[in-house]
């Protein structure tokens, strides 16, 4: 059975939100390697199922939004 649009999105959005919230979590952690790493793999997995469902504007601007948390990562916590 195809999945809908609608569930395609919804899957997409669990994901982003699961690695937006590692990403705030890097902040207060005192491993925040740990956080970097999840907050990747969650984005890998908004990206993946963005492409599969089609929705490549939206895979652009999650893979530009990982780059961009590596970015903060590498600048911020690279030390830890």
């Amino acid at each position: 059975m195809a999945s809908s649009a609608e569930d395609n999105r919804k899957e997409v959005a669990k994901y982003e939100a699961l690695a937006e919230a590692a990403y705030n979590e890097m902040y207060d952690a005192r491993a925040p390697a740990a956080c970097y790493s999840d907050l990747k793999d969650h984005f890998a997995m908004a990206i993946g199922a963005a492409e599969r469902a089609g929705l490549h504007d939206e895979a652009k601007r999650l893979s530009a939004r990982l780059e961009h948390c590596k970015d903060v990562y590498r600048s911020q916590f690279a030390g830890f």
